[in-house]
């Protein structure tokens, strides 16, 4: 399958997290999921489904563990498509030595070994795929995850929810949202990518566009969030419009669920910077659920970054610097 395939293939990956049996799990702890990369978006994506949980979950991007985790007796999830993350590894080691509850996601790898030799759960998603290609799968298994922690309620249905909102919404490439990434994506041929939303599935998509377009367009880009940036960055459009206008393009996310005040920045941000920086264009969250709006904002990012990739002559599936600096690290 091609990148673009597995972009349309996001509402069967949502589909198969319904199924997934949560694990049994302790409830009421605060949560720790660590991962990196795919595999942290794919923590951070299924965080979203646990809404005003009562316990903090808190999405961990480094070695070991927060310093409180210990002292409040968090329960730790590894997530790690290929479950060698040595960040991850070295996160779960820790909560092992210090009697944690642990559990993972993973297709295989080294955090399988740990769970099956310390008698954890690891949810186990297909396995073959880049990793940020499996963001449903991935998401879906930490929506089960938290469930089993009693964490997440109404889960499946919200997995379904997602799923059937972008298949509506990509329409297996032909749908309004598939066709919105790619003039997206032409528009941004040429220019460094801002991708702007609001703090909740706006700016976690907005991380997302980020990412896709450094791994998929081996591009540079850049993201930020509301109401933050109206405190710093805002400013930044003043001094070297000719540039800015010239070299970069903003898009902003904006998620049905962001409240009025947030809603009312966005349209005053826009009409501050439109003289002093391309604006490609918005898209607007489809769905009721978190992950729903997430998804469709998202995906619209996939195609467009995929787009992107496209028109420079770049493959988009490989990345060959990420894996050089995985081997000169290994090397010591």
């Amino acid at each position: 399958m091609t990148m673009m395939d597995l972009v349309l293939d996001i509402p069967e990956q949502l589909s198969w997290g319904a199924e997934v049996s949560p694990p049994d799990l302790p409830s009421g702890r605060p949560i720790v999921l660590v991962g990196m990369g795919g595999s942290a978006m794919g923590a951070g994506v299924g965080s979203l489904a646990a809404g005003a949980a009562p316990q903090p979950i808190v999405v961990h991007r480094s070695y070991g563990l927060p310093a409180w985790a210990v002292a409040a007796s968090a329960l730790v999830v590894g997530v790690s498509y290929s479950g060698n993350t040595e960040e991850v590894l070295s996160a779960v080691a820790a909560a092992l030595d210090a009697g944690l509850p642990v559990a993972g996601v993973a297709s295989g790898g080294g955090l399988a070994g740990l769970g099956e030799a310390n008698g954890f759960p690891v949810v186990a998603v297909p396995p073959g795929l880049q990793p940020r290609a499996a963001l449903g799968y991935q998401a879906s298994a930490v929506v089960a995850v938290l469930r089993g922690a009693g964490a997440v309620s109404g889960g499946s249905s919200q997995l379904e929810e997602a799923a059937e909102t972008v298949t509506a919404f990509l329409g297996g490439g032909e749908g309004a949202g598939f066709a919105l990434g790619v003039d997206l994506g032409e528009a941004l041929v040429g220019r460094v990518t801002i991708a702007y939303g609001a703090t909740g599935p706006g700016a976690l998509a907005a991380y997302r566009w980020k990412t896709q377009i450094n791994e998929n367009a081996k591009m540079p880009a850049w993201w930020h969030e509301f109401p933050e940036l109206n405190h710093n960055e805002l400013q930044g459009w003043e001094a070297l419009p000719d540039l800015t206008t010239r070299s970069l393009g903003v898009v902003f996310l904006r998620d049905t669920g962001d409240p009025a005040p947030v809603q009312r920045r966005m349209d005053l941000t826009r009409e501050a910077i439109e003289g002093n920086v391309f604006v490609a264009g918005e898209v607007l969250a489809q769905g009721s659920g978190p992950l729903a709006r997430f998804f469709t904002l998202a995906a619209t990012g996939d195609v467009a970054s995929i787009v992107m990739a496209q028109r420079a002559g770049i493959d988009p599936e490989p990345v060959a610097t990420i894996e050089r600096f995985k081997v000169r690290l290994a090397e010591g």
